[in-house]
């Protein structure tokens, strides 16, 4: 595909994430643009947050966790615009550290292969122009953020055509230090201790490619807000100014990992949305 043509032409774009609402904050703005400009966008998700948090104990029980988790996804997709959403069915990892790394069903202790040949599946039927996953870090290097950016990445560089442009979804440190200094300015206590944001985001210099989605904010807003069990309505992020919150939604980081060495002439993103 040529520079310039893909404007007109539509595109198949592929989501890789590890859980419900991955998709949410950093790319959220992005796929519902995507969606609107009338590329073709599937949305995969490898586990089903089955120990992810509960905002409200009557809105599910541990038990039944991921089955609610994989409903809100879905609407919050519909939201998005996206009807192709699929899930790899691996159990969630939890955080690291956790017994849950243990368990035999989840992500983390999944063999490398099986993952993969999942992933070459998807890449075979769908043939995508694009690829969303995870970035290196994990965003705050969950363990299953971790292996959906290892295994995607590893199918992609194994193929010897038809390599999509693969793009790892970021959040730059410097905005989550600012986000911070605005709760703490703000009387408020951020979810994680000052003295661990050097561990969480990726690196300010990673960033490639940086996407205005202000003009999709209230359908990421509204998307988001049916991940219900995992929105706390009296945690940090809610009690934040409103104002701060849709600033902070505004703009979408992305690095361009494939092609390799990918220039301003590479990366069609920058003007598909």
């Amino acid at each position: 595909m040529t520079q310039g043509s893909h404007e007109s032409s539509q595109l198949s774009v592929l989501c890789i994430f590890a859980h419900p609402d991955d998709e949410a904050f950093g790319s959220g703005g992005t796929l519902a643009g995507l969606v609107q400009r009338g590329h073709k966008v599937t949305l995969v998700c490898a586990t089903n947050g089955d120990v992810g948090e509960i905002s409200d104990p009557a809105l599910a029980t541990p038990e039944n966790l991921w089955q609610v988790r994989q409903d809100e996804l879905r609407r919050a997709m519909e939201v998005t615009g996206i009807s192709d959403v699929r899930f790899l069915g691996y159990r969630d990892s939890g955080m690291d550290g956790t017994p849950d790394n243990e368990d035999p069903s989840c992500l983390f202790q999944a063999e490398p292969s099986k993952v993969e040949a999942q992933i070459s599946d998807l890449m075979a039927e769908l043939k995508p122009d694009i690829v969303f996953t995870h970035d290196p870090t994990g965003g705050y290097g969950h363990p299953d953020h971790l292996v959906v950016f290892d295994r995607t990445t590893s199918v992609i560089d194994a193929m010897t055509e038809d390599r999509p442009h693969l793009y790892y979804v970021c959040f730059p440190k410097k905005n989550f230090r600012r986000l911070w200094q605005d709760m703490i300015d703000a009387g408020i206590t951020p979810p994680f201790a000052k003295e661990d944001l050097d561990n969480i985001g990726s690196p300010d210099d990673y960033v490639t490619t940086v996407k205005d989605v202000s003009a999709y904010v209230e359908i990421k807003r509204e998307s988001l807000s049916h991940h219900k069990t995992q929105l706390d309505p009296n945690g940090p992020f809610s009690a934040i100014a409103p104002d701060i919150m849709t600033a902070w939604m505004s703009t979408e980081y992305f690095y361009l990992s494939q092609p390799k060495g990918g220039d301003s002439q590479e990366d069609i993103l920058v003007d598909l949305i």
